[in-house]
C-alpha cells in the first residue's frame, strides 16, 4: 500500500494484486468470514455427511418397531453463512395486515 502512496504502483496493478489473493489471506478472511476456509471438496464432504446421516435416520426409523418413539432428524453440518440467516424468518416478513380490496382499488386508480 505504500508503494502505491507513494506513486510506485498503479492503481491498476493493486486492485490486480488484491484480486488474486490467495484464499486463505488476511485480506479474504476479512471480507468473508470464515468461507474463504470452505472450497469445493468440503462443501461436497459436508453434504455427503448429511446424506449419510439422513441415510441411517431413515434405516433406523423403518426398522425401528411400531411402538418406538419416533427418532429426531438428523442436525445438517453447519455451514458459512449460516448463521446469518435470521433465527425468526417470520417476524422478518411481518408487514401489518393486508390492503382490503377497496384499498387496492384506490390504490390502482
Amino acid at each position: 500500500m505504500l508503494d502505491w502512496h507513494r506513486g510506485a504502483l498503479s492503481s491498476r496493478r493493486l486492485a490486480v494484486l488484491l484480486k488474486h489473493m490467495p484464499r486463505d489471506s488476511a485480506v479474504n478472511r476479512d471480507l468473508h468470514g470464515e468461507a474463504v476456509e470452505w472450497d469445493a471438496g468440503t462443501h461436497l464432504l459436508a453434504a455427503a455427511v448429511d446424506h449419510l446421516a439422513v441415510a441411517n435416520w431413515m434405516t433406523a426409523t423403518i426398522n425401528s418397531g411400531e411402538d418406538a418413539e419416533p427418532l429426531d432428524h438428523p442436525e445438517p453440518v453447519p455451514r458459512p453463512g449460516d448463521s446469518d440467516l435470521s433465527p425468526e424468518p417470520a417476524a422478518a416478513h411481518q408487514h401489518g395486515p393486508l390492503p382490503s380490496h377497496e384499498d387496492l382499488e384506490r390504490f390502482f386508480a
